[in-house]
C-alpha cells in the first residue's frame, strides 16, 4: 500500500515538470513578435510574467519538499524495516533461551528424580534396619520382662509370707498395746475426775459469776438497742458520700446484728449447767498492760472474735476499694461497733470488742489490698491465719 502511494506521488511530480516546461517554452517562442510591440505592452508583459514566475516557483518548491517528504517516508520504512528485523531477531534469540532453559529445567528435574529415588532407597534401607533394631530390642525387653516378672513373684511370694509372719506378731503385739492403753485410759479418766473435783470452782464463786454475767448481758442488750440510732446516722452519711459498696456491706452487718438481738431476747441460758461457770481458769492473756484470766470456754469466745472481726473487716475493705475510697478501717460502723458473733457471755464485751476490732484491722487490709498477708479464704468463709492468731491472742498457760 505505501509503495502505490509512492508511485503516484512520482507521478504528479512528473506531469507537473512537463507542464512547467511547455510554458516556458511557450513564453520564449512569443517573446520576438513581442519586442516589436510598444513600450507599454512589454511593461503588461513583464507584469502578467511574474505571477508566473512566482507559481512556477512554488511548483519547485512544492516539489522539493514532496521530495523530501519522500526521502523520510522512504527512511522511515527502511528503519520500521530494520526494527522489525531487529525483533524477529530479538524473539528468536529468546526462543532459544526458553528451549534452552527448558532443557536445563528438565535435566535438573530428572536429576532432582534421581536424587529423591535414591534418598528413597537410603530411606527404606535405614527404617528397614531401624525395624530390625527394634525388634531385636523388643525381644530382649520381653526376655528381661519375663525374668523380672519371675523374680519379682518369688520376691512377693517371700514378702507375704514375711508380712504374714509381721502381721501375727503385730496382732499379738496390739492385743496387749490394747489392754494397756484401756487400763491406762481408766486410769486417766480417775486422775482427770480427780483433778476437775480439786480445780472445780467453789459454789460460791460460781454463784458470784453468774451474777456478773446477768448483769453483762443486760448491759448487752441496752447497748445494743442504743446503737440501733447510731448505725441509721452512720448509713445516712454513706448514702451522702455515694459509697453505695459500703452502705451494702453495713446493711447486711446490721441484718447479722439484728438476728443476733433476736436469738439474745429469746436465749434461756442455764447457768446451772454450763460448765464455764464451774471451770477454773487454765489461761492468762494481756491487754493494755494488765493480765485477765480464763478458763478454755473463755479463750475459744476470744479465738472467735479476731475471726469474725478479720471476716467483716476483710469484706468492709473490699467494699471501700470498690468505691474506690481511701483506706480507713476505723471509718467503718462495724469496727466502731465491734460486736457482732458476742453472746453476751463468758468474756467481757471490752475484751471482745479489742480483740474483734484486731482482726478487723487485718482483714481490712487484706480486703482492701486484694491480698491474703493475714488470713485466708476455705469453704466460702474468711478467716485469720493460726500464726496470726496466737500473735494477736498470747495466750499462756496457768496450769
Amino acid at each position: 500500500m505505501k509503495i502505490n502511494i509512492l508511485d503516484r506521488m512520482v507521478m504528479a511530480l512528473v506531469i507537473s515538470t512537463l507542464s512547467l516546461a511547455g510554458i516556458s517554452i511557450a513564453a520564449e517562442g512569443q517573446r520576438e513578435p513581442q519586442e516589436e510591440q510598444k513600450p507599454d505592452q512589454r511593461e503588461k508583459q513583464q507584469e502578467q510574467k511574474q505571477p508566473q514566475e512566482r507559481v512556477q516557483k512554488k511548483s519547485e518548491q512544492d516539489q522539493k519538499q514532496q521530495q523530501k517528504r519522500v526521502q523520510q517516508e522512504k527512511q522511515q520504512e527502511q528503519k520500521q524495516q530494520q526494527k522489525q528485523q531487529q525483533q524477529e531477531r530479538v524473539q528468536r534469540k529468546s526462543e532459544q533461551d526458553q528451549k534452552q532453559q527448558q532443557q536445563r529445567v528438565q535435566q535438573q528435574q530428572q536429576q532432582e528424580q534421581k536424587q529423591k529415588q535414591a534418598q528413597q532407597e537410603r530411606e527404606r534401607a535405614q527404617r528397614k534396619s531401624e525395624q530390625d533394631q527394634k525388634q531385636q530390642q523388643q525381644r530382649v525387653q520381653q526376655q528381661q520382662k519375663q525374668q523380672e516378672q519371675k523374680q519379682k513373684q518369688a520376691q512377693q511370694e517371700r514378702e507375704r509370707a514375711q508380712q504374714q509372719q509381721q502381721k501375727e506378731r503385730v496382732e499379738r503385739q496390739s492385743e496387749q498395746d490394747q489392754k494397756q492403753q484401756r487400763v491406762q485410759q481408766q486410769q486417766r479418766q480417775d486422775q482427770g475426775e480427780q483433778q476437775k473435783q480439786r480445780e472445780r470452782l467453789s459454789q460460791q464463786q460460781q454463784q458470784k459469776l453468774i451474777s456478773e454475767q446477768r448483769q453483762r448481758v443486760a448491759q448487752y442488750r441496752q447497748h445494743l438497742e442504743q446503737q440501733e440510732r447510731l448505725a441509721q446516722e452512720h448509713a445516712a452519711a454513706l448514702q451522702r458520700q455515694k459509697r453505695m459498696a459500703q452502705y451494702r456491706f453495713q446493711e447486711e452487718y446490721l441484718e447479722r446484728l439484728r438476728q443476733q438481738q433476736l436469738h439474745l431476747r429469746d436465749d434461756r441460758f442455764d447457768y446451772d449447767r454450763d460448765p464455764y461457770f464451774y471451770t477454773a481458769p487454765s489461761y492468762r492473756y494481756n491487754r493494755g498492760g494488765r493480765y485477765y484470766e480464763t478458763n478454755e470456754y473463755g479463750a475459744k469466745m476470744l479465738k472467735q472474735a479476731v475471726n469474725y472481726g478479720y471476716e467483716e473487716g476483710f469484706r468492709a475493705g473490699k467494699a471501700d476499694r470498690d468505691d474506690r475510697w481511701r483506706g480507713n478501717y476505723k471509718d467503718s460502723y462495724a469496727y466502731k461497733d465491734a460486736n457482732y458473733g458476742y453472746p453476751g457471755y463468758y468474756v467481757s464485751r471490752s475484751d471482745y470488742n479489742h480483740y474483734f476490732r484486731e482482726g478487723f484491722q487485718r482483714g481490712y487490709e487484706d480486703g482492701y489490698n486484694s491480698r491474703y498477708q493475714y488470713g485466708r479464704f476455705t469453704d466460702g468463709n474468711y478467716s485469720i491465719l493460726d500464726t496470726i492468731l496466737s500473735q494477736i491472742l498470747n495466750f499462756q498457760s496457768i496450769r
